[in-house]
Formats: C-alpha cells, sequence, structure tokens
C-alpha cells in the first residue's frame, strides 16, 4: 500500500482533478432539482406532473442518448474524428459525465417554454435530438480544440481571437433559451393566452414558493458550472488561485446584482418589487456572467449581472406583447437574450491581460460571429424538429386535453388531489377502517353513536349545514365541529364572490384582476347534532372580523341513505 507522501505528484495531481471534476459535476446534476422546482411554480397547477415527469425524462432520456451519441458528435464537430464514447478508455469517463450535465440543462431549459401544451411524446424526441445533435455540435464547435469557435479555427485566423465563453453562457444557456423560445413559437401560445384583439392574458402559476425554492437551488449549483470550471490543478503547483478566486467573485456579485437590476426594473414598471422577477433577474445575472467569470473585473461583474436582469422584465414584455410568443417560464429573457447579452459584453468588461494581443473591436467581432453561428444552428435545427412533429399532427396536445391539463390527459395522474387520503378524518385524525372501525361505532350509556354526534334511538329532523370560508381558517373549524359533536364533513376547494371586492394580483410584473376568489366550501349533515350549536361551531373558527370570511347555510335535507347497511333518515346520518 502506497502512502500518500510516497505517491508522485502528477498521480496525486490527477486523482485530485477527477475527484474535483466529479463534485463539480455532482453541483451541476443538483440543478434539476432547481429546475424541476422553478419551473412547476411557473406553471397551472393541473400541468404540475407533466412539468415535473419532462425533467425526469430529460436526463434519463438525454444522458443515455449523450452517452451514445452525442459526446462522439461533439468530438466529431470539434475535428477530433469519430471516437464512440463507449469505447473510450474509462479515465476519460469522469470527463464525459462533466460534459453530459452540461448538456442536459440546455435540455431542460426548453421544457419551460414549452410548458402546457406540448405533447410528451414532441419534447421527448426533441430531448433526443437535442441530445444527440443540437447541443453537441455547439460544444464541438465551440470548446473543442480545433472546432469552428475556437482560436485554432477558421474564425480565430480570421480576426485573430477564439471565441470566448469560459462555462456555457451562450454555449449551454444561450442555446437553451433560444431553443425555447423557437420551440414555443412553433407551437404557438396556450389557450386563452392572448384576447381576439391580440392582447395578452396573464395566467399565474400556481406557486411562487416553488419557483424562489427552485431558484435558490439552481444558484447553489451554478457554483459547480462556474467554480468548478475553474478549480484545476496545474502541474505541480496548486490551485489556479488568482482565476478561483476570480470566478467566484464575479459570479456572486453578478447574480446579485441581477436580482437587483430586475426587481428595479420591475418597480419602475409597475411601482412594485415583483418577486418573480427578482427571483428570474438573480438567475439572470448568473446567465450573463457564466461566459467570461474567469476575465472580467470586480467592476464587470456589477454591469454584467446588473444589466442581464434589467433586460429581463423588458425583453420579456417584447416578446410577450410585440412577438406574440407564450414562453411559459421566461427562458428567453432568463437564459437566452441575458446568455448573449453577458456573451457579447466580454471585450468591455474583461481585464487588461485576457485582452492581451487583440484590440475590443477584433474581440467583439469574434464573440459576436460566434453568437451569431450558435443561434442560426439553434433556430434552424429546433424549428425543423418541432416543425415536423407539428407537420404530423404530434407537437401540440389537443384542445380538450389542454384544458383538463397535462397531468391528466397524458399521465392519469392529479398532483393535487381535491379529496384527502382515504386513511385521513375529517378532524384531522386517522380514520379508522373495518372492525376497527365498526368497533369504534361505539356506545354511550348503550345507545349507539352516529357519526354526526346523534344517537340512533333519537329522532329528528336531517340538515345540511353548507359554509364557505378562507382556506386557512378550515383547520380551527375543523377543531371547532369535532368540539361540537359534529366533526364528519365533506371539504371542496372552490373559488367564487360576494360581497368581498376583486382584488389585484401581479405576475411576472403585470396585473390581473382577482374577482373570484379562493375558498373552501364545507357541507356537513347533521340529524341530532343541534343545528345551532353547528353554525356556531364553524363561525367561531372561520371568524376574524375582516370582510371575506364567508357565510353560513342551512338547507332541509328530505331523506339520507346509507350505501353499506341501506339504512334511511337519521339512522343514516
Amino acid at each position: 500500500m502506497i502512502a500518500p507522501l510516497q505517491a508522485d505528484i502528477p498521480t496525486l495531481i490527477d486523482s485530485v482533478n477527477a475527484l474535483w471534476v466529479l463534485v463539480a459535476t455532482f453541483l451541476i446534476f443538483f440543478m434539476h432539482a432547481g429546475f424541476a422546482m422553478l419551473e412547476a411554480g411557473q406553471v397551472r397547477s393541473k400541468n404540475v406532473a407533466n412539468q415535473l415527469t419532462k425533467n425526469l425524462l430529460t436526463w434519463s432520456v438525454g444522458v443515455t442518448v449523450y452517452f451514445l451519441i452525442g459526446a462522439t458528435i461533439s468530438g466529431f464537430a470539434g475535428g477530433a474524428g469519430i471516437s464512440w464514447t463507449f469505447e473510450s478508455a474509462a479515465a476519460g469517463w469522469d470527463n464525459w459525465l462533466y460534459g453530459a450535465v452540461f448538456a442536459m440543462t440546455a435540455a431542460t431549459i426548453v421544457s419551460g417554454a414549452v410548458a402546457g401544451r406540448a405533447k410528451l411524446r414532441a419534447y421527448v424526441g426533441y430531448t433526443i435530438a437535442l441530445s444527440a445533435v443540437i447541443y453537441p455540435v455547439v460544444a464541438g464547435i465551440g470548446w473543442t480544440t480545433g472546432g469552428l469557435l475556437t482560436g485554432t479555427g477558421w474564425l480565430g485566423n480570421t480576426v485573430g481571437v477564439g471565441f470566448a465563453d469560459f462555462a456555457g453562457g451562450m454555449i449551454v444557456h444561450g442555446m437553451g433559451g433560444i431553443a425555447g423560445l423557437t420551440a414555443a413559437w412553433v407551437l404557438g401560445p396556450r389557450m386563452d393566452r392572448y384576447s381576439e384583439d391580440g392582447t395578452p392574458n396573464v395566467i399565474p402559476g400556481h406557486s411562487l414558493t416553488f419557483a424562489v425554492l427552485g431558484t435558490l437551488i439552481l444558484a447553489f449549483g451554478w457554483y459547480g458550472f462556474n467554480v468548478g470550471t475553474s478549480a484545476i490543478f496545474s502541474g505541480e503547483s496548486v490551485f489556479l488561485g488568482d482565476q478561483l478566486g476570480r470566478v467566484a467573485l464575479t459570479t456572486t456579485i453578478a447574480m446579485a446584482c441581477g436580482a437587483m437590476g430586475a426587481g428595479l426594473v420591475a418597480w419602475a414598471q409597475t411601482g412594485k418589487v415583483d418577486t418573480l422577477y427578482v427571483a428570474n433577474g438573480l438567475l439572470a445575472g448568473l446567465v450573463g456572467i457564466t461566459a467570461i467569470p474567469n476575465t472580467t473585473t470586480w467592476w464587470g461583474a456589477f454591469v454584467v449581472g446588473g444589466l442581464a436582469g434589467a433586460q429581463l422584465p423588458i425583453v420579456f414584455s417584447f416578446v410577450e406583447k410585440r412577438l406574440k410568443i407564450d414562453d411559459v417560464c421566461a427562458v428567453f429573457p432568463v437564459h437566452g437574450s441575458a446568455g448573449v447579452l453577458g456573451t457579447l459584453l466580454f471585450p468591455f468588461v474583461a481585464t487588461s491581460s485576457a485582452l492581451e494581443g487583440t484590440t475590443i473591436l477584433e474581440a467583439f467581432i469574434s464573440q459576436f460571429i460566434g453568437v451569431s453561428i450558435i443561434t442560426v444552428w439553434t433556430v434552424a435545427a429546433t424549428a425543423l424538429v418541432f416543425g415536423a412533429f407539428k407537420a404530423v399532427g404530434q407537437a401540440r396536445v389537443s384542445p380538450e386535453h389542454e384544458r383538463d391539463g397535462l397531468d391528466v390527459s397524458e399521465h392519469g395522474v392529479d398532483t393535487y388531489p381535491e379529496f384527502g387520503e382515504p386513511d385521513i378524518a375529517a378532524d384531522g385524525g386517522q380514520r379508522s377502517t373495518g372492525a376497527q372501525a365498526s368497533s369504534e361505532l361505539r356506545s354511550d350509556g348503550g345507545k349507539e353513536i352516529r357519526t354526526d354526534g346523534g344517537t340512533v334511538e333519537e329522532e329528528g329532523d336531517i340538515k345540511m349545514v353548507m359554509a364557505i370560508i378562507r382556506p386557512d381558517r378550515l383547520g380551527e373549524v375543523k377543531k371547532q365541529l369535532a368540539e361540537a359533536g359534529a366533526p364528519s364533513l365533506t371539504v371542496t376547494n372552490v373559488s367564487g364572490r360576494g360581497s368581498q371586492p376583486a382584488k389585484k394580483g401581479q405576475w411576472r410584473g403585470e396585473e390581473y384582476t382577482v374577482d373570484l376568489h379562493q375558498k373552501v366550501k364545507l357541507e356537513c349533515v347533521v340529524a341530532d347534532t343541534p343545528v345551532d350549536e353547528v353554525v356556531e361551531a364553524i363561525r367561531e373558527g372561520a371568524n376574524t372580523g375582516e370582510p371575506g370570511d364567508g357565510k353560513i347555510f342551512v338547507l332541509p335535507v328530505d331523506d339520507a341513505l346509507q350505501v353499506r347497511t341501506g339504512n334511511r333518515g337519521p339512522d343514516a346520518v
């Protein structure tokens, strides 16, 4: 056994490099959890399961295809010839995996743009095409030595400097955002997204909580993108310390400035700091710096992050209102335009050493040509794939399925079932079943007790107490009903309007009217439990003293029938 100090330095360096690459790889993989939460939060509740399924299949299908085909295509596009991944030496397999997580990041970006109307088969088909050819070509020409956009390719020989993209600001994120915009354009907007006169209608997502959680997970994983790419040992020296520190600093500053830039522009437009814009702006700042964190000055990080965040509300509004493209999760302003912006800003914020031997104009031309080539290729390839699916009627779900939601139509599931699990009782406790349930229809002084608290010997009218209350008061109402001896009830999520005034809501900086308020409807059927006590229990639990607390109605019930026993009237209750 060789002790650590006995190992030769090159072997030690190779081992540490391999370990670091794998750690960075795992950080980038964890970003898929962030994408899942971010996208699920921005879609409607009826499409959440579909969005999560697409995220799962993006990785599962995409990484397999990239291993079998994509990595080889990438090498071929970079001038390395044909060398199949599965035939490579084991020493190169960790490098393949590092490339794979970058490829899958580009792929999953597209899912947010086409949410709510794309058929799963069309999306999976595009994921295969992107993982096998579309992204590998971009990575090959942009990152591989001898590739079209590198210093040794014809572009470098023409303008004197190669295309600079350190960690994928354009090659990964810009490409993914442009692909998403193209796919959304081919599919067309969601139903009811635009009025007949072309004005956009706001369709809010279902959970800001998910969106913000996903944002923070992505930000955490982003250090694997940028810092992970930087921290490599060189020869017998330690980390490339200056570069490592610069990348960590510029990444963090740009992230922060992106959030502030988007929040400030949203505030200037609407008078309010929009939460979703702040979250999306944070990501836009990260995208903007990702191409150039190793060459940017400290003040350049402020500029790049701030501009990437500030352009977000402006570009989203342009895409929505002028282009009339329904980009559900704002993937183009977050990833596409922010990636383009950051890449083009390279010569204006770079250190003097990074520009040594070239002029700002030459460097800008190189960046511009690189961005243009990637854009043209991505738009053409994406339009071809989705256009083919559209031509055969397989790109988009039917209007009926879209109206019902893709969770049900594509997967047969309901992410948020309207009713609780069978073993959850109305008072929050566990409902008994089988023999236990029979034994718990216990006696009280020799009288069998019904579910509403009355006894079978007693007679009385059957009443239904129906109440419309605030959702947040449900727990207290259930508690009060249980104490009143009437724990059984039916709960339904409803929306409606009464005397409560309409409110103004805001989603990604756009205002909309909320005149149908979210409520909970309770239905409690009682026979001999005094109705007044049930009504008072509900009122006491639901009351906040503010408009919108709801109303309680008492209705007569002509008859009741218990399915299991056939009992009728009060005995059935």
